[in-house]
């Protein structure tokens, strides 16, 4: 018996994917790549200012593409990337 009769493994392949799927996809990271994102980094000192929250100080602890977390002394407030400011 010769090893060229088998059958291949498809598995390994995943779903079928269409055109349409394929090119959605395409065109979210092309828009996802010009979005605004966040300037700061984890560990820097931040204060952030927020109509509703008040003012805090803090630690970037969270960072997404369009909002960070900076832990206080009364927990963790997350903010607008737009609303934070780097501490002087």
């Amino acid at each position: 018996m010769a090893r060229d009769d088998y059958a291949p493994d498809l598995s390994h392949l995943g779903q079928p994917l269409s055109v349409g799927d394929a090119l959605a996809r395409a065109m979210r990271r092309t828009l996802d790549t010009f979005s605004p994102r966040c300037p700061y980094r984890v560990g820097d000192t931040v204060i952030g200012d927020d109509p509703f929250s008040g003012r805090r100080e803090g630690i970037v602890v969270w960072r997404d593409r369009r909002s960070v977390g900076v832990k206080t002394t009364y927990g963790v407030f997350f903010f607008d990337h737009r609303l934070v400011k780097p501490l002087d």
